[in-house]
This record gives structure tokens, C-alpha cells and sequence, in this order.
């Protein structure tokens, strides 16, 4: 805070020097006020500054006029005096000098020396002289503190003083001039002499203020405190000026008393003034009345067809003065309480009080009405009825002194009452009306811009009432008052949901906007009627009235002045009005000069004389024309000033806590109006206006608050801007028109309905939860489909507005609401984005997901037509952010980055398949099911099942939502877990290679024992067959993927596709690849057109990681053999419903026939580049014959390998046969059986060498019989009945067996009740060329051949359509 004080210092060193270095009677001593202030941005410039500017030479030109150039000055010398004191209020932390509390942070200011005994005794003893106090036994130590410190207060305290100074001499020079005024002004009637009338009383009114708000101040403390320091400097004496200051202090303790003293002699003109602009307050308060009377219309209220008002000018005209004449009511009748003993002023003040409880000093800083009505004018007016009882038998007049005397005590002891019921009501009321009327002008006006200019004064009294009125409503925000009665306080209850606020601060901000954007049209207005009345003046000036005046030279030199610079106007022509540049002050400086002289009671021509000589004419009076001149050529240059001290709300920033409370209560609530922003917005861009230049640390904290109020309403903006399209996004939303049942739902109603009969259980409306779709249709949904309708109106309309809302400029930050509005939309989208990924922590089906962001989409591209944005660029943004966040050059050169970034959402949801479906690390059972082409869920675990997120349908949302880029994602993260279970292969063929190397020489040599003995030293067996089966299940998942991936591009790109498609069947057979062409086989693959998909994946994984690069790979068809051996088999059954066994264990025959024929590619590739690099050595140029190689005798190779896997492990199955274990066998079959399905490089005569299809055929036939008694092995029960069962078996006797099925039996094995009946059926069926079931022709080319049922030969599809019957019998090997 020094530094603060340091900046309040005036130049001299000591306010002893200072008192001496100026001019206590002259306006040379306000110069530091009067130079901040007349360079102040918050400065109006009113009527006033051209009074400043041109009255310099009245001063001293003789006795005959008036000097109005003090009273302008002394006004500005309040407003810098009145800063400086609320300054050092807040510094002070708001001390209660009255009742001596004091805070603690008043003591920590560094203004107050913080000895407080010591202090508060001096201000309690106040005005007792120090030296009477004996402070020494107060707190010696204090004082003493004091004395060794004393400069430094001395120092702190001395700026403070200096304001008391200040305060003193002000009054002094005030009550001069104002005591002067009064008693030299011949009329201060409103209609006569408004000009000097309003100057005259706002000197009053300063006046007032400053002392009232003096008593806030601890003037008592500073000064005894100072007068002390000064002591401890100066040898004991007292400076110069302290004897003045109590006196001065003293006869304002209270000040209201000093001022009813000082004030004593002016009192019957205050009189006289209140009650001649009584009956405008009484017209501004019947609201029914200016309703009726069309005070506020422009168009006549009788007579509508009639477009300009005429019916009452000038009234409507002293509306926009009527907040003056209020103030100054309630402050004319508190320090002149005997005016109220007028008999017409008692309904004057009853009307004010009862409709306000606070009188506002400066800013926000008040005092409490009627409590000091109470406590200073009712004892005056029970004196003077006191003094009327007493002499009633003397005088005449004391009966009526008396009976008014006691009306007025009524008045005041009940109107507190009245107001605290009242006043929020008649406001209120207040404010319809002016809601209503404002509204109807806007409209007018807009409609009809030209008659805008004939009642601009009309729109000024419009915009003053408005400006009242949103003032007073937040003045009495949170005000508590107390009773006269009761020392309780009683808050005021002032609405925070009234909506006519925003109402009518839109109102004022469109106003002013339809006169700033007409202004040339409004000048062009003002400059012709200044035209044509130089002709009225010039005709007044010369009728037989005026002559016979016989005017002193220098005022008839005035009045000749006026009408040459009337003349001497530019007129007015459509096509350059707004060229036009004319200073009209020298016009207003002259008339000023004019009024000061007639309405002096000096001088012999006065304002009566001049309206006698001329009123006679029958028309406007000379003083009435001129007063019009001067009104309307402030409409030509200082139109913007008038619109600031009409129009303008800085003052709301003291309020703007409460102003941004009101906001968010009513801007989104039934009531409010989205183009209502705009105002609210709008009125920070003035706040900066109330900083005062004497207190400079004043810009920053304004500015820096008035930005942070802005801020905090458009994130209010923007909340609800979110909140609307949230609404519109939820199932009450747009939800409820496009609702849909899953199929799960479907099925839930289905049996709803077959268990009850009753008609209520079948009404279409459901039952609770489960709505069925257009139920919105039903008469008691009307009034949602109305609120949707509303939300809907209102999210276009507050778009519409907000992007047609102008730049919010405060100080040096431009808010473009624009640019907030694209940044809430598209980071509420992705919001939403990442909020329907997943439902209790567990994955939202892709297709619901993407209904959900399809309909966000909608409301986005709802809003949008109202926006010049494009947000559709925006929501590709935000979706490739979510998808892909690397350098897009990466992709390009088919990179692969190390920190390859990604965006959260598709993160979320790679990680949630790969953890919950390939790993399945919930537990839920996880099956792939070859015949549905899907996973599917054996355990209700996490309340998901797996087959509503791996659904050909749902990965093709999936891939519509996210695109190529989150189909590489995922793919590259399934590649990476592969590659890490690929790794752990490469790691067994490694650590058991020689346990292998011995398998296979027993193999081969058919030494059953050794083989055993070899096979069982081979580690970790199990385990490397649990990650070569979730290796299986990423190729599974990876091929969905692909496929999904090729359907999607063929629907929205089929050129592309089929481009694809058919590229991928003629590429080059050379081995190795030339780069181009292995990319291109990458993405023929990402979209499934590749034959082979498995092998080429994991052909590239290999590549990544550099797998398969030595000689243990060559063992990798006995390492898989060895499975044949592992425990995973005592588990294992076949299950008929899906196609593939209860463990997953045909992911394995997937993995088998990948990792083989990959590697192979993988080694043999290598081999021929090591072999060509070797040649390019050796024999330079020559060297190039290694590198001719096809395609064919790799996959020659490869096949090789595959039949030598077949071998050993048709050895290794029916050499460890048991009659304990027959079970596993049969599962170990089957699995050969899908792998030959399966591997493109194993034909199926392969295993025909080795498995005899005779038990094949023998197996199937007996798993897909109805016979429940012959099972091979126990299955888990199916939740559902078999699909495959009913489309294999269609035969009359198949349909009787399958009503007595039930789900529980439908997925195991069963053996054929009725076979020879079975086995007639398909035989007829046969020959009639129609096959249902029955064995397949076992060939080289059985995959060409191959029957219906089979959607794909690398998936393996069910042998259901293959082997549906057979005579053989069970199995006996020995």
C-alpha cells in the first residue's frame, strides 16, 4: 500500500508547505484534481464541458453575470475527492468509524499505526487535545513505539490528512458559491432555466455526497493521530491547520447535522426546485399513465396512423432528467428537512421514499435511506410541530404548520414500512412497462429508421428510465435494512430470476446500436431544425418587445453571435451529411454566456423580461428556442456523449458479482433469450470508464476485472450453448424419435409378451424400461416433443446470435464470440466422443456408438446452418485426432515410428479388444465361432456379451466411425501382442531344440518310446500352446477386421476396391517382393482381398521383429506335433453350435497354418538374399540367378511342412490311444480335419493318408444326430438352440425330434436315434440333386467343389453341411 500512497502525495512535502503554496479561495488549489480528471476517460462530456471550456473569459467581465465555470469545476473537484476517499475506504477495509470497529486488516493497512488502545482513545476523546489524555498510562510502550517511529507514520498519514484538508476547504469554496447561486439566480424553474437549474443542483448534490461519505472515513483518528506525530517531530507543537480541522470535523459529527446548518440559508430554493419537478416524478410512477398517454411511443397513442408524437414533448422529454430529480429529492429533503413542512412536498418525498431504501453516495458505496430520515429529519419536523402546537393561539397559519407537520411525521415513521414491502413490486412493474415499451421502439424504429432523428430526445428519456432502473435493481441486491423500530435487519427479497433485466439491458443495447448506426441521419435531423430556427431567433429579435428592451451592447452582441453561427450552419443534403464536421461549442459557449447574464438578478435585462417581450408573439419564446438550439446541437457533435450519460451501465461494474449471478440464473431459464448475450456481454466494454485518473492503480484492477467478468459469462454462454445440444443428444432428446430396440431388448419383450396373456402386458407402450419406438407419438409425450421443440428454437437461435455478435473489446483484449462457439461445439464432441465409447466400464457396441455420434453429428450440422464456420471440417478434425495424432509422412513411407502417437479414443478401444477378447482377462470365456464369424461370450461376465462387439455389422461401424486410420491401429496393436506371442515360439524351438531334434529322429524312425520319452523333456509345453491359441484368436479377429474393412471401402469407395481387388490377384510371383508391390500386397490385405490373409500377416510380423532367421525354425512342425501331447486336450469338446471346440483350441490349427507358412516365406526369402548378396561378392554381376524364384516352390515348401506336421501328429494320435481317453482323440481329429479346412497348403488327401475318412465321416455323423444317449464328450450348455442344427436338418423326422429339444442339449454330441430313416431321406434328397448333408469328395480340388454352408475357406466353417449322417458305428481302435 505504499506505493499506493505515494501516488496521493502532492508536491510538496508536508500538507503545512502545501496550504501555504495555494490559493484557498481560488480554483488554482484543484489543479491536481481538475488535470487528472479533465483528461479522465471516465469522464462524460456533457453539457458542462463546453462550459469549461468557454467561461474563462465570463470570469471578471463584471457583476452582471453568473460564473458557472467554479460550479463546473467544483463539480469535478467532488467526483476526484469522492475517488480519493473510496480509495482509502477499501484500503481501510471499510472501518465502521461511527461505532469504532475496526478490522484487522485495517490495523495491517500501513496508513493507521497499528497501536490500537492508543488509537482508539484518541478517536473516542476526540476533539480533547492529546496532551489531556495522559496516553502514557494507556499503552507506554506503544507510545513509545511511536515516538521512535514517529516519521515514518508521519510520512504514512500524511497524504490522508491532506484529503481532510481537501474536504475542509471544499466545503468552504462550495457552500460559497452555492449560498451565492441561490441567492443571485432569479428562477431555478425547470422550464426556464433547466441549464442553470441542473449545474446548480448537481454542485448540491456533490456536495451533499462528499461530507456523507466523509463520515465513513476515521477523520477523528487520522487527525488526533497526525497532530500527535507531529508533536513528537516539531518540539511539542501543533501544526498550523489542526484547530481548523476540528472545527470543521466537529460540526459534521454527524455530518447531516452540518449540512442541515450550512445548508439552512438555501433551503427555501431547494424547496422551490423540488416541487417544481414534482409532477415529473409523479408521471414517472404511474406507469398507467405512460402507458396510456403514450409517453414513451413514438407514434401518437389516440391516433396510431399519425407516426410522430407530438403529444408531449417536452414531458417526454424531462423523463430523461427524472433520476436526477429523485436524487435530488432524497437528498434536498434530508439536509432541508423543513421543506418537507411544504403541504405539496409531503406526496413528493412519499412517492421517492416509498420506492427506494438505499441513497447511493458514490459507486457502490450508500447509506441506509430511511433510517437517517428517522434519525436527522424527524426530530426537525417533531421540533417544528412542537413549535406549531405552541403557538396556535398566536398565529393563524399554526393550525395548518401543524397539521402538516404531523402528516409528514406519519409519512416518515410508516414509509419505511411501506418501502420494504413495496418498493421490489412497483419496480418490478417498473420494469414490465419499460420491457414492453422499449421493445415496441426497437421494433418501430427499426422498421421505421426515419423518424428515429424527430424523437432521438424521446429514446434519450427511453434509455435514462431503463439505465434507472437496472441500476436500482442491483443497488438493493443483498441490502438489509433495519426497522425504525427494531434493531433487527430485514434483507431486502430482490428477484435473481427476473428475466426483464436481460430484457432491458437488450433493449438499451439495441437503442444505442439503431443510433450510432443512423447517426448521419440524426445529424443531418439536428442541423436542419438548427436551420430553420436561426429565422425563429432572428424574428424574435426584432418584434416590438425585444426593441423597447434597449439591450446592453454585449448582450445584444451575444444574441446577433448566435444567429450568424445559427446561419452559418452547413445545411444538410442526403448525399454528404455524414461529410459533414461542424463544432457547435463556440453556439453552446455563446448561450451559456446568454443565460448567465438574464438569469442574474445583477443584471437589468432578465430571463422574465426577455419571456414577456417575446411570448407575446404566440409562439415558443426566445429562451425556449434557444434552450431547443442548444439541446439539438448537441445532437450534431456530441450525440456519443449523450448516449453515454443516458445509455451508458459502467456503473454496474461495482455489481458485477450480482450481475453475473442474475445472468446464469436467467439467461437459460424459461424466460430468457439467447439475443439477450450480446448486452450482457456488451456493458464490460464500459466498465473501464469508471476508473478515475487521480487513483491510477484503479485502470488495471477495472480492466483486469471487467476482462475476467466477460470470460466468466461466455463460459456461462458456452455452458449452456453445451448444455442445449446435450439436451438435444439425450433420450429425452432426439433420442426419443429415433429410438430403436436392440436385439437383445427385442427378444426381451418377445418373452414378456408369450409369458403373460393379460392385454396390459401386450400394450405397445412396454414395460418400464424398455420403451418401444414411436411412443413420442402418444398425446401425454406432446409436451416433450414441445420442450425439444423449444431447446431446438433456442440452440439456433443463440447460435445465430453469437455468430453475428460483434467483437467484445475491453481494453486491449478482443473477445470474438465466434471462435469461442467453434472451440465449445467441437470440444463438446469429442466429449461426447469419449463418453459413448463404453458403458460400466465396459465397450459400447460400434453400431450404437455410432448412432449416438451420428445423431451429435446432426445438432452439430443443426447448429451449423446458422454459423459461418465450418464445423463439419471441424468434427473430421476431431475425429482424426482421436484416431491418429502421428506426422502424416509417416504413412506415407510406410514408417513406423517408434512413439507413434495415437488419440485416446481409438487407444481405449484397441486396448479394450485385445484385453477383453484375445486375452480375455475378465474371465468371460471367450470363443471364436467359425460358423457365425464372430466371438462369442460363455459367461455373462462384465455384462457384455463378446458377440456384440465382434459382429461382421458391428466391426463395419466400428471401421465407419474411425476409418482406415483406426483399423492400422488396431491392427498394428494386435501385431504387436502376436509378435510378442510369435517371440515366445521362437523362444521354445530354441530352449527344446534338441529335445525336437531327438523327437524327430524317433518320429522317423518309429521308435514309439523314444519319441514319448523325447516329447515329455520338452518345457513349458502348455503355456506355449495358451499363447499360440490367443495367437490364433488375433489372426481370427484381424480377418473379421480385414473383411469389415474391404466391405466399408467397397461401399464407399468401390473403385478403389475393386482396383484393389483385382491387383491383388495379378501380382508378380518373384520372391523376394520389390517394395512396391509388397506394399501394395499390405493393403490388399488390410481389406481382405489377399487369398491368404493369415500367413501374410504373420509373414510381416516376422519381418518386423526378425523372427525366423535360423535353423531351429526348421523343427517348428515337430514343435507343433508335440501339442498333440499337451494337457489342453482332457478339456476339450467340439461343440456343434459355433463350429470349433470349448477352448478355443481351433485357433490353434490357425495359428499353425499361419505361423508355418509365414515363416517359411520369412527364411526362405532370407536365404535368397543371403545367397544373392553372397553371388554379388563373388562374382559381381553374375550373381543374380538365386534371386529368380515363384511363389510356387515356397509354397511348396510349405506344404512339405504341412504334411510332415499331419504325419507326425496323426502318429503321435493314434499312438497314444486309450479307452480312458477316447474323447480326446475324437477332438484331435476333428482339429486336423478344420486345419486341413483351414490351410490353403494343405489339401485334405493329405490327412486322407493318415486319418481314414470312414472316421471322420463316422464322428460327424454322430455329433450332428438327434440321439442323446452316445456322447463323446460333455459340452457346456448353449444359452441358445443351435442355428446349425435347424439348417442342416430338414427331414420330417428331424422336425419331430427338434420340438422336444431344449437349449441345454443343443450343443453336444449326439448319436442318431433313427438312422436308417436318416440315412433313406438324404439319399432321396440326393438324388434329387438337393444336398442338405452327406460326405464330400476328398480331392485335390475339393475347395472349387466345395458346397454351400461355407463362407470362407480360410475361416473353416462348420462340417455340419458335410456330414450329417452315417451307418458307421463308435470307434474301436485296440
Amino acid at each position: 500500500m505504499a506505493r499506493s500512497r505515494q501516488q496521493f502525495t502532492s508536491e510538496d512535502a508536508s500538507p503545512t508547505s502545501s496550504v501555504r503554496s495555494k490559493e484557498w479561495d481560488g480554483p488554482s488549489r484543484w489543479s491536481e484534481y481538475l488535470n487528472s480528471e479533465m483528461t479522465s476517460p471516465a469522464m462524460s462530456t456533457s453539457w458542462k464541458n463546453g462550459t469549461t471550456e468557454g467561461q474563462q473569459q465570463e470570469v471578471g467581465k463584471g457583476q452582471k453575470g453568473l460564473n458557472l465555470h467554479w460550479v463546473v469545476q467544483l463539480n469535478e473537484v467532488a467526483e476526484g475527492i469522492l475517488a480519493k476517499m473510496y480509495r482509502l475506504n477499501q484500503v481501510l477495509d471499510y472501518p465502521d468509524p461511527v461505532s469504532h470497529v475496526f478490522s484487522e486488516a485495517f490495523w495491517k493497512a500501513g496508513v493507521i499505526p497499528n497501536h490500537p488502545k492508543i488509537c482508539l482513545l484518541l478517536s473516542k476523546k476526540f476533539p480533547e487535545h492529546h496532551n489531556k489524555l495522559q496516553l502514557e498510562r494507556i499503552d507506554k510502550i506503544a507510545l513509545d513505539a511511536l515516538h521512535d517511529n514517529a516519521e515514518v507514520y508521519f510520512q504514512s498519514l500524511e497524504p490522508w490528512v491532506t484529503l481532510l484538508l481537501d474536504l475542509m476547504s471544499f466545503r468552504e469554496q462550495a457552500l460559497r458559491l452555492i449560498l451565492d447561486l441561490s441567492s443571485t439566480v432569479i428562477t431555478l424553474l425547470p422550464h426556464q432555466n433547466s441549464l442553470i437549474l441542473h449545474a446548480f443542483m448537481d454542485l448540491f448534490c456533490s456536495f451533499v455526497r462528499v461530507n456523507l461519505f466523509s463520515e465513513k472515513l476515521p477523520r477523528k483518528m487520522m487527525l488526533q493521530l497526525y497532530n500527535l506525530l507531529h508533536a513528537m517531530l516539531r518540539n511539542g507543537r501543533d501544526c498550523e491547520f489542526y484547530h481548523r480541522l476540528v472545527q470543521f470535523i466537529d460540526s459534521y459529527d454527524p455530518p447531516l447535522k452540518g449540512l442541515q446548518e450550512d445548508l439552512n440559508f438555501v433551503s427555501p430554493r431547494i424547496g422551490e426546485v423540488l416541487e417544481a419537478v414534482g409532477p415529473i416524478i409523479f408521471l414517472s410512477t404511474d406507469t398507467k399513465k405512460l402507458r396510456n398517454e403514450g409517453f414513451l411511443s413514438p407514434f401518437h397513442p389516440r391516433y396510431p396512423d399519425i407516426l410522430t408524437n407530438s403529444a408531449h414533448p417536452m414531458r417526454a422529454q424531462d423523463l430523461a432528467n427524472v433520476t436526477f430529480y429523485r436524487e435530488w429529492v432524497l437528498f434536498g429533503y434530508l439536509v432541508c428537512p423543513d421543506e418537507l413542512l411544504r403541504v405539496t412536498s409531503i406526496d413528493i418525498a412519499l412517492v421517492v421514499l416509498k420506492e427506494n431504501l438505499v441513497l447511493a453516495l458514490f459507486r457502490d458505496e450508500y447509506i441506509l435511506l430511511h433510517e437517517d430520515y428517522q434519525l436527522y429529519v424527524l426530530p426537525r419536523i417533531l421540533e417544528s410541530k412542537k413549535m406549531a402546537k405552541s403557538g396556535r393561539t398566536k398565529q393563524k397559519e399554526a393550525d395548518l404548520e401543524y397539521s402538516v407537520a404531523k402528516q409528514v411525521e406519519k409519512m416518515i415513521t410508516e414509509v419505511h414500512e411501506q418501502a420494504l414491502i413495496s418498493c421490489d413490486a412497483i419496480h418490478r412493474e417498473r420494469r414490465i412497462l419499460l420491457k414492453q415499451e422499449i421493445g415496441r421502439m426497437v421494433l418501430f424504429f427499426t422498421d421505421q429508421p426515419s423518424l428515429l432523428a424527430p424523437n432521438i430526445q424521446m429514446v434519450f428519456s427511453a434509455l435514462a428510465l431503463v439505465q434507472c432502473e437496472i441500476i436500482w435493481y442491483f443497488q438493493h441486491v443483498g441490502i438489509a435494512s433495519s426497522k425504525s423500530k427494531a434493531v433487527r435487519n430485514v434483507p431486502v427479497e430482490i428477484d435473481l430470476n427476473d428475466p426483464t433485466i436481460g430484457y432491458l439491458l437488450d433493449g438499451m443495447d439495441r437503442l444505442c446500436s439503431l443510433v450510432r448506426k443512423y447517426n448521419a441521419a440524426i445529424r443531418g435531423y439536428a442541423l436542419s431544425y438548427l436551420s430553420s430556427c436561426a429565422g425563429r431567433i432572428r424574428f424574435l429579435l426584432g418584434t416590438p418587445g425585444m426593441v423597447a428592451l434597449d439591450l446592453d451592447a454585449n448582450l445584444k452582441g451575444l444574441f446577433q453571435q448566435i444567429v450568424q453561427r445559427l446561419e452559418n450552419i452547413p445545411k444538410p443534403h442526403s448525399e454528404n451529411v455524414s461529410g459533414i464536421t461542424c463544432n457547435l461549442s463556440d453556439l453552446r459557449k455563446d448561450w451559456l454566456s446568454i443565460l448567465m447574464t438574464v438569469t442574474s438578478s445583477r443584471s437589468s435585462i432578465n430571463i422574465r423580461h426577455l419571456e414577456k417581450a417575446t411570448i407575446s408573439t404566440g409562439k415558443e419564446g426566445l429562451l425556449s428556442e434557444g434552450n431547443a438550439a442548444y439541446n439539438w446541437s448537441r445532437s450534431v457533435d456530441e450525440l456519443e456523449s449523450q448516449l453515454s450519460k443516458h445509455g451508458s451501465l459502467k456503473k454496474l461494474y461495482f455489481y458485477h458479482h450480482h450481475l453475473t449471478a442474475v445472468f446464469r440464473n436467467t439467461m437459460f431459464g424459461p424466460e430468457g433469450r439467447p439475443q439477450h448475450c450480446c448486452a450482457w456481454l456488451g456493458v464490460a466494454s464500459s466498465f473501464p470508464d469508471c476508473a478515475s485518473m487521480i487513483v491510477p492503480e484503479e485502470i488495471t484492477k477495472i480492466g483486469r476485472d471487467a476482462v475476467l467478468y466477460v470470460e466468466s459469462l461466455i463460459e456461462s454462454i458456452m455452458g449452456g450453448l453445451e448444455g442445449l445440444v446435450n439436451i438435444l443428444d439425450s433420450e429425452g432428446g432426439f433420442g426419443m424419435l429415433d429410438s430403436q430396440l436392440l436385439p437383445e431388448q427385442a427378444a426381451i419383450h418377445m418373452n414378456h409378451a408369450t409369458k403373460f396373456s393379460t392385454p396390459s402386458a401386450k400394450s405397445p407402450k412396454g414395460f418400464v424400461g424398455l420403451p418401444l419406438p414411436g411412443q413420442e407419438s402418444y398425446p401425454e409425450n406432446n409436451s416433450s416433443i414441445k420442450m425439444l421443440e423449444a431447446a431446438m428454437q433456442r440452440l439456433t437461435n443463440l447460435c445465430s446470435v453469437l455468430n453475428d455478435m460483434e467483437p467484445i473489446c475491453v481494453l486491449n483484449h478482443v473477445f470474438v464470440l465466434r471462435e469461442y462457439m467453434r472451440e465449445c461445439i467441437l470440444g463438446n464432441f469429442r466429449r461426447r466422443l469419449l463418453a459413448v465409447l463404453k458403458t460400466d466400464n465396459d465397450l459400447q457396441r460400434p453400431s450404437v456408438m455410432e448412432a449416438l455420434i451420428r445423431r451429435h453429428i446432426s445438432i452439430v450440422h443443426l447448429a451449423e446452418q446458422h454459423i459461418s464456420m465450418d464445423l463439419t471440417q471441424g468434427i473430421r478434425e476431431v475425429l482424426l485426432s482421436e484416431t491418429f495424432s502421428g506426422p502424416v509422412s509417416s504413412l506415407h513411407l510406410f514408417e513406423k515410428p517408434v512413439d507413434q502417437r495415437t488419440g485416446s479414443a481409438i487407444e481405449a478401444i484397441c486396448n479394450w479388444y485385445i484385453e477383453n477378447i484375445v486375452k480375455d482377462v475378465s474371465g468371460a470365456g471367450i470363443l471364436f465361432a467359425p460358423i457365425h464369424q464372430c466371438f462369442r461370450s460363455t459367461r455373462p461376465v462384465g455384462g457384455y456379451f463378446a458377440e456384440s462387439v465382434t459382429d461382421f455389422k458391428e466391426l463395419k461401424a466400428f471401421i465407419r466411425i474411425f476409418g482406415g486410420y483406426g483399423v492400422d491401429r488396431i491392427d498394428r496393436m494386435m501385431k504387436e501382442h502376436t509378435a510378442a506371442l510369435l517371440t515366445c515360439i521362437d523362444t521354445a524351438l530354441r530352449s527344446n531344440r534338441e529335445a525336437l531334434e531327438a523327437a524327430a529322429g524317433s518320429m522317423h524312425s518309429g521308435d514309439r518310446i523314444e519319441r514319448e520319452a523325447n516329447l515329455k523333456q520338452i518345457l513349458d509345453m502348455d503355456t506355449v500352446v495358451g499363447f499360440c491359441i490367443q495367437a490364433g484368436q488375433a489372426l481370427a479377429f484381424d480377418l473379421l477386421l480385414a473383411k469389415a474393412a474391404g466391405a466399408v471401402l467397397d461401399e464407399g469407395a468401390p473403385l478403389i476396391f475393386s482396383l484393389l481387388d483385382g491387383v491383388a490377384k495379378h501380382l508378380p510371383d518373384k520372391v523376394p517382393e520389390k517394395t512396391e508391390l509388397r506394399r501394395l500386397r499390405w493393403v490388399a490385405n488390410g481389406v481382405g482381398v489377399v487369398g491368404d490373409h493369415d500367413s501374410e500377416w504373420v509373414r510381416s510380423i516376422l519381418e518386423d521383429v526378425g523372427s525366423a532367421n535360423d535353423g531351429s525354425w526348421t523343427l517348428l512342425p515337430y514343435l507343433f506335433a508335440a501339442f498333440m501331447t499337451s494337457q489342453v486336450w482332457n478339456t476339450t469338446a467340439f461343440n456343434v453350435d459355433t463350429g470349433g471346440f470349448n477352448n478355443n483350441i481351433h485357433c490353434l490349427a490357425r495359428c499353425i497354418s499361419a505361423v508355418i507358412a509365414g515363416s517359411e516365406f520369412v527364411r526362405l526369402e532370407r536365404e535368397h538374399q543371403q545367397q544373392k548378396q553372397s553371388s554379388l561378392n563373388e562374382h559381381g554381376n553374375e550373381g543374380v540367378e538365386p534371386e529368380v524364384q515363384s511363389r510356387q516352390s515356397i509354397e511348396a515348401n510349405i506344404k512339405s511342412m504341412m504334411q510332415l506336421f499331419i504325419k507326425c501328429s496323426a502318429g503321435i494320435i493314434l499312438d497314444s490311444w486309450r479307452e480312458t481317453n477316447g474323447s480326446h482323440l475324437v477332438a484331435k481329429l476333428i482339429f486336423l480335419d478344420q486345419l486341413c479346412e483351414l490351410s490353403p497348403y494343405l489339401p485334405r488327401s493329405t490327412l486322407e493318408a493318415h486319418i481314414p475318412y470312414s472316421i471322420l465321416r463316422s464322428i460327424y455323423s454322430q455329433y450332428y444326430s438327434s440321439n442323446p444317449l452316445t456322447q463323446l464328450a460333455l459340452l457346456s450348455p448353449s444359452p441358445r438352440q443351435s442355428p446349425a442344427v435347424s439348417l442342416a436338418h430338414a427331414s420330417p423326422s428331424f422336425k419331430q425330434n427338434l420340438g422336444s429339444s431344449t437349449p441345454q442339449n443343443s450343443g453336444n454330441y449326439k448319436a442318431s436315434q433313427n438312422q436308417e430313416q436318416l440315412y433313406d431321406t438324404f439319399t432321396d434328397n440326393n438324388k434329387k440333386n438337393i444336398r442338405r448333408s452327406g460326405p464330400l469328395e476328398y480331392s485335390t480340388s475339393r475347395k472349387v467343389k466345395f458346397v454351400e454352408g461355407s463362407s470362407s475357406g480360410s475361416m473353416g466353417p462348420s462340417p455340419l453341411p458335410r456330414f450329417a449322417v452315417s451307418r458307421s458305428g463308435p470307434l474301436l481302435y485296440k
